[in-house]
């Protein structure tokens, strides 16, 4: 049993900074050491969850025991950790969607306790506790099953690897794998965190010849430009549904639209807004995750036009880290630059403060 540190959300919309104890891998688990968790949107959502466990989704580390049966990976290892656990049996996963996994993606309606290691993994006061999405990254151990972790293929520093588990594959695959962006199109992307920002590489590294970027916040869109934006526009507030911003996007891309638009916001308002952004038979993407009610102008749909909402990106961790991990290594993936700051877990506030106020493209808690 190991005496662990870890970041409890207290299911009442805060959270605490606990000792919990992290047991053995049984078979087919990995115990991870974490070394660095990003800090995203979704864990100050889980806050409100309504029950106690460990928060965090995004996380690197090294192996420090497997069960029996593990094959993918040895003590050891560096490896990143996969929050949409595929069970690699099911009809999605069998045809290539392990993100929507039918049998361990909770937000697929399946049963939120699989996918989940043994039960007593991972004990506070004497009893078992949950962990976000099965994972719990914002703690200093977690055990896994070894469907969640894909090994480190370069060398790459931990709390740069960290933050591919959601943030970065999120924005990356809702380019190249959703939306399958073609060379030589434009993309016009609201929204500039660590998703839009996201977004915007892999539209450059999938060869977009105009890459439009779009943000409130002045100092989001000049370093926009680092990771790829090649025309900034900057949005009010008072723009309802960013009308004169989709004027500005049409001005630029000759009087028709952009071919592609990525909504990052997470802004429901905002949720029909790349449908304004696109020219007719373009490719409009809700990359954010809005599940609110909406309303939505049926004549934005006119005339052909297509409008994706991809989950995680449409990941398959066990191919698309590694090809992550390439881009990275040969200079293509800006993964470094993407990290405003870093926090010990006790400062783990101080991280979501940044994030809810915008002063940060991503913030990582990283661990002795």
């Amino acid at each position: 049993m190991i005496n662990a540190k870890a970041a409890v959300a207290d299911a009442k919309g805060s959270f605490t900074i606990e000792e919990i104890e992290v047991g053995e891998p049984q078979a087919g688990e990995v115990l991870v050491k974490l070394k660095a968790s990003g800090v995203c949107h979704t864990d100050w959502d889980s806050l409100r969850w309504g029950y106690h466990h460990v928060l965090g989704h995004e996380g690197a580390g090294i192996v420090e025991a497997v069960g029996d049966g593990v094959q993918t990976v040895k003590v050891g290892d560096a490896v990143l950790l996969n929050w949409a656990i595929p069970c690699r049996s099911c009809y999605q996963c069998q045809t290539g969607h392990q993100n929507i996994c039918e049998q361990n993606s909770p937000v697929t309606g399946a049963n939120p306790d699989n996918g989940m290691a043994h039960p007593e993994a991972t004990c506070w006061k004497g009893a078992p506790l949950k962990r976000s999405f099965n994972i719990g990254t914002l703690s200093s151990h977690t055990i896994v099953k070894q469907e969640a972790v894909v090994r480190a293929t370069v060398d790459i520093p931990f709390e740069s690897a960290c933050i591919i588990g959601c943030g970065v594959m999120t924005g990356y695959g809702s380019v190249v794998n959703a939306a399958q962006l073609k060379a030589g199109s434009s993309a016009v992307v609201l929204g500039l965190g660590g998703v839009g920002l996201s977004v915007i590489q892999g539209a450059r590294i999938s060869g977009a010849a105009k890459i439009i970027a779009v943000d409130v916040n002045e100092h989001r869109l000049e370093i926009s430009k680092t990771f790829g934006a090649t025309h900034l526009i900057k949005a009010s507030r008072d723009d309802k549904g960013l009308a004169s911003v989709a004027a500005q996007v049409k001005e630029l891309c000759g009087g028709r639209g952009a071919d592609y638009a990525f909504e990052c916001t997470g802004v429901p308002a905002l949720g029909a807004a790349p449908l304004a952004m696109v020219r007719n038979a373009g490719t409009a993407v809700q990359v954010s995750g809005i599940e609110q009610v909406i309303e939505i102008d049926m004549n934005l749909f006119e005339w052909d036009k297509t409008y994706l909402n991809p989950l995680y990106g449409g990941a398959m961790p066990e191919y698309d880290f590694p090809r992550l991990l390439d881009l990275y290594a040969c200079g293509k993936l800006l993964l470094d630059e993407l990290i405003t700051r870093k926090y010990p877990l006790e400062r783990l506030q101080d991280a979501i403060d940044d994030m809810l106020a915008g002063r940060n493209a991503k913030g990582v808690v990283v661990f002795e």
